[in-house]
């Protein structure tokens, strides 16, 4: 994308989100609709079997709680290297310093989209294959440690490695990706409050 448009033109609110899009509904796209033969997923291998229920609504501020709880006791951990920076600010591709529409794509990106697209591939497709052959607890930790590397900065990996062990956990005891995909919105929602409406 900063081939075909260039730096200037992806660092605008659309294109980061066309190109946030695209990326998700492209990796979305080859988990479900790639030939039942090959893949052998079906919707309750996605996790997505039946509705989001009362019970996913309840766990959702319960996890993120947890999930927050875990990540300060691991990044306190960490601060001791040198090389592990606490308070880099994760590039989430929009400006700190947008308004109006602009905010709303971005918000639609990141709470809403990311969240959703996410879980359908780590939580989802991912977790119930590795958990076919690994187990439960080797499953939550290369998932998580998947999730954490592929936000390509320490301190955002170590949140969302915490984040990620929780929503294992949520699929576990739920049966299904949805109390994860909410706790997930409201992880991104309360951060999106902080950068872009807040700018702390």
């Amino acid at each position: 994308m900063i081939f075909m448009l260039g730096r200037e033109t992806l660092g605008q609110p659309v294109w980061t989100a066309v190109y946030s899009a695209l990326s998700y509904v492209t990796a979305m796209l080859l988990i479900i609709l790639v030939p039942k033969k090959i893949t052998k997923t079906s919707r309750s291998d996605l996790g997505l079997n039946g509705w989001p229920t009362w019970t996913d609504i309840g766990l959702s501020p319960i996890a993120f709680i947890m999930s927050m709880i875990l990540a300060a006791g691991l990044v306190a951990l960490f601060s001791v290297f040198p090389w592990f920076d606490a308070s880099e600010v994760q590039n989430t591709g929009f400006s700190i310093y947008m308004s109006g529409g602009d905010r709303v794509i971005a918000f639609l990106t990141l709470v809403v989209i990311a969240p959703i697209a996410e879980e359908i591939i780590f939580r989802g497709w991912l977790y119930g294959k590795i958990r076919e052959k690994w187990g439960v607890l080797v499953s939550i930790l290369i998932v998580s440690i998947l999730f954490g590397v592929v936000h390509l900065q320490w301190n955002v990996g170590i949140n969302v490695f915490c984040l990620s062990v929780v929503l294992c956990g949520l699929r576990e005891i739920t049966g299904t990706i949805y109390a994860g995909i909410l706790t997930h919105m409201i992880k991104n929602g309360v951060a999106f409050y902080l950068l872009y409406i807040l700018g702390v």
